[in-house]
Formats: C-alpha cells, sequence, structure tokens
C-alpha cells in the first residue's frame, strides 16, 4: 500500500484531499519559511513546497509527500499573513477594487523522484469601504492567510471574480496536484 502524506498543518490543504477520499497522514514541516528576496513568486513557493515536503519525505523516505505553499502578490509586492490587524487591514486597503495575484507551489516528493510546480491564479476585489475591511478583519479569519483573506470563507464577499484555479487560491491546486500524483505512479481511485 502506498503511503501518502500531507506536508502540512493547513486545515484547508487537509479538507482538499479529504474531498477526494484519499487515504493520507498529515505530518507539518517547521521549516524555515524565509525566501531569497530575488526570487519570484513562483520560484519563492516552489522553494518553500519543496523545502517542507523534503523535510517530511526525509521521516517517510518510503512515502509519497505533498508539500505545499502560497504567497499573495500585489504590485509586486509579497504578502504573507498579517500579524496584526493594522498589517491586515493595509493588506485588504491595497487589494480593494483591484487584481492581485495568487501563486500556489506544490511539491511532490516520492522515493522515485521530485516534482514541483506552480499554478497563478489572478483575483480581482471589489471596492471595500473601511467598514466592510475592519468588519472582516473583525472575524478573525485573515490572522492565519497570505494576503489576510480566506476565499472560501468569509472572504468570498471580497472577491468580484477570479482567472485560474479556485483550489489554487484556497491553498492547493486539486486537479493538477492529482494528475502529477498519477504521473509519479501513486495510484487514485
Amino acid at each position: 500500500m502506498q503511503n501518502l502524506i500531507l506536508a502540512s498543518s493547513s486545515p484547508r490543504r487537509k479538507e482538499l484531499l479529504e474531498n477526494l477520499h484519499l487515504q493520507f497522514e498529515v505530518s507539518s514541516s517547521d521549516v524555515d519559511e524565509s525566501f531569497d528576496p530575488v526570487l519570484t513568486p513562483g520560484e519563492i513557493v516552489k522553494e518553500l513546497a519543496h523545502r517542507k515536503a523534503k523535510a517530511v519525505f526525509n521521516k517517510h523516505p518510503d512515502s509519497y509527500v505533498i508539500g505545499s505553499d502560497t504567497v499573495v502578490v500585489k504590485d509586486g509586492n509579497v504578502l504573507g499573513k498579517p500579524g496584526s490587524s493594522k498589517e491586515a487591514f493595509t493588506m485588504l486597503k491595497s487589494l480593494a477594487g483591484a487584481t492581485h495575484s495568487v501563486y500556489t507551489g506544490v511539491s511532490i516528493v516520492t522515493p522515485e523522484n521530485v516534482n514541483t510546480f506552480y499554478e497563478k491564479t489572478d483575483v480581482v476585489f471589489w471596492e471595500l469601504t473601511d467598514e466592510e475591511i475592519n468588519s472582516y478583519i473583525g472575524t478573525g479569519e485573515p490572522f492565519d492567510k497570505a494576503g489576510a483573506y480566506g476565499i472560501q470563507g468569509m472572504g468570498s464577499m471580497l472577491v468580484k471574480s477570479i482567472n485560474g484555479d479556485y483550489f489554487s487560491v484556497v491553498g492547493l491546486p486539486v486537479s493538477r496536484t492529482v494528475r502529477e500524483l498519477r504521473k509519479a505512479g501513486y495510484s487514485l481511485p
């Protein structure tokens, strides 16, 4: 039996894999998530996803391990998780009425090979009043999410449109990940 491990403590990524009825374990990696600022957003998420997957694979070398990382990019600036209400407000204010990009990198590490890729999705926000932004921040939802919002939760009210893979914005490009797992030799239902 092939062992599949998700190298992430993200409840959203876990739920996305559970929706596929896959049997897997969760083993989060506590790797350094700093990155070289000269890297492109695609290179950043690929590097971090690979770092996470490799750390877990080193403990489970007979497994198929999926690592993933997501960043939000606006005007060339990488927006991580906000550390305060003020930082969340600044991020959301910058996204209001504009288009930003969400990059999600995935690394699949197996005993035979490593496959690392990323998906980019463009997201357009509605114009937002300060009151709307503060109300959303008051829900507490922005604090563990890149770019200070979760498209799958109450943050969905901020989103006018997307161009790309919705699930990539949530945190894992499900369809591509499944196809890459199959290419790597993992048996899927």
